[in-house]
């Protein structure tokens, strides 16, 4: 028998803190309900119905559930979403909508396009709102924050000038684990590109504070680092 919306959204709560609970801090559930918080104001802001605003929730929840930088897959999140909605009585339309919502949300899903372009008119607006309001989290003030979380849990070297950013990657090398990567460079390959790559109209205005934020340090960072301020 089906759960009422708030029941199963509470069991989702559950079961995802219980997943990502050895995440490190730049992955972890609080990471999840911030993209939950920002997905539900531009779901608001985008006019999405009672439906969309719960798929909405749930592929916010469940979009880090089997992530490909902590040694899960895409196959392996349709998999177990399909099994979790399932267990919780859920129609097959919608799991299969909340499939669709966490197979787009990934940056590496952007870099198999081959034209590169920003195109949304392949999602739909719960994909485009939550795919939005995961990238937000990854720009501005708490982007950063989550950057060098990420790179420490990670053992990435902090900076080192001698290593050039890769400014066109491909999906594969995106998520090519042995690369010598920087932390520092994780900016120009992947977090300054992604005021450009907003999907919603909400997205993109709540984008470019973030970016201009970015930028300023990053200034701040290079001037400190060569001993100019």
């Amino acid at each position: 028998m089906a759960v009422d919306d708030s029941s199963l959204l509470k069991a989702t709560e559950q079961h995802v803190q219980q997943i990502l609970a050895g995440n490190d801090a730049s992955h972890d559930y609080s990471h999840i309900e911030r993209v939950r918080r920002t997905a539900l104001h531009l779901a608001a802001l985008e006019g999405l119905d009672a439906r969309g605003q719960l798929v909405v929730q749930l592929g916010a929840l469940l979009h880090d559930i089997s992530d490909h930088k902590y040694g899960g897959s895409n196959e392996q999140a349709q998999a177990a979403i399909q099994e979790f909605l399932s267990s919780q009585g859920q129609p097959q339309d919608l799991i299969t909508d909340v499939c669709a919502v966490v197979a787009s949300v990934g940056f590496k899903e952007e870099l198999a396009n081959k034209h590169g372009n920003s195109s949304s008119s392949s999602l739909s607006k719960e994909a485009a709102v939550v795919q939005d309001a995961d990238r937000l989290d990854a720009i501005g003030a708490i982007g950063i924050a989550r950057c060098f979380t990420f790179g420490g849990a990670f053992k990435r070297v902090l900076h080192d000038p001698a290593v050039p950013p890769r400014l066109h990657l491909t999906k594969e090398q995106y998520m090519q684990q042995g690369h010598q990567a920087t932390t520092f460079n994780h900016f120009a390959e992947k977090l300054l590109k992604i005021k450009d790559l907003m999907k919603t109209a909400s997205g993109r205005q709540l984008a470019q504070q973030r970016h201009a934020f970015m930028e300023q340090y990053l200034q701040q960072f290079v001037a400190e680092w060569e001993g100019k301020a």
